[in-house]
């Protein structure tokens, strides 16, 4: 079976884990080396059984502890080249990634690890590159897609692939409007390039969801410009006027939980 944990989610960090009992993978290393490694202890999880670090891109919120990682526990690290080039020159990574563990993904061409079979996605983002990630392990579709700055075809394929799905609400849009942001930086949010609100992760879901999806977790979540009951809340009504029910009813389409920011979650078991 596959399993899934979320470290963190959010600008403070992102870091996620998935595993068989073969095979154990992050996606993304954006927290600190200390609190992730008190996470692993607690989870009974050691870094050195890891067997590679899957990083979206290069912003420091999702990269921050992949060279370190990597370094002290003789970890894989695997991205697009472009993700590659941005976190070698990404001042904030003290780091940085030895040439023989960084590894070169390209979008669209599935590779394995272990019992996974795993393909990257393009996802529009003011990054070097941003991928996200599609892996499967026997009769489960595993997705993650965050930071998404408008929704492609690929993200859009994805989503209709997806079992489940981790997708990014970063921010409600009054909260954003009404905030201290300054003007330029809610631009950058509101972009093509910068972050998905509530009603657009919703929105992205109502059009592209089957019916093999039983699982979303919404994911980085803003800070100042967001909450997660309000995520919530807003997600579950924006599915339900459009006839979807989220939730744990088990007469339920899928279930939809929050991932926190700086909590981890508990252990889920991804059913085939």
């Amino acid at each position: 079976m596959l399993h899934y944990i979320s470290f963190g989610s959010g600008s403070s960090g992102n870091c996620s884990c998935l595993y068989t009992e073969r095979t154990r993978l992050l996606i993304d290393a954006g927290l600190g080396t200390r609190t992730l490694k008190k996470w692993f202890c607690n989870y009974n999880i050691h870094p050195s059984a890891i067997d590679g670090i899957l990083v979206t891109h290069d912003h420091t919120d999702h990269a921050k502890s992949a060279g370190t990682l990597s370094h002290d526990f003789d970890i894989p690290v695997y991205t697009t080249a472009q993700v590659h080039a941005g976190m070698e020159r990404n001042w904030c990574l003290r780091r940085k990634i030895a040439s023989e563990q960084a590894h070169n993904i390209e979008k669209g061409v599935p590779f394995h690890i272990g019992d996974l079979t795993i393909t990257a996605f393009g996802v529009p983002h003011d990054s070097t590159d941003n991928v996200g990630y599609c892996v499967e392990h026997e009769d489960v579709t595993f997705v993650l897609m965050t930071d998404i700055g408008h929704v492609t075809e690929d993200i859009k394929h994805y989503i209709s692939k997806a079992n489940y799905l981790v997708i990014e609400a970063d921010y409600e849009t009054e909260m954003l409007d009404r905030g201290h942001y300054p003007e330029h930086l809610k631009r950058r949010i509101r972009g093509p390039y910068g972050h998905m609100s509530n009603n657009e992760c919703a929105k992205a879901i109502i059009n592209n969801a089957t019916p093999c999806l039983r699982h979303v977790w919404l994911c980085h979540l803003s800070n100042e410009n967001n909450h997660p009951d309000l995520a919530e809340t807003t997600v579950r009504q924006t599915l339900r006027a459009h006839g979807i029910v989220a939730g744990d009813d088990p007469a339920a389409d899928f279930k939809l939980d929050v991932l926190r920011r700086k909590t981890p979650s508990p252990i889920f078991n991804l059913q085939p």
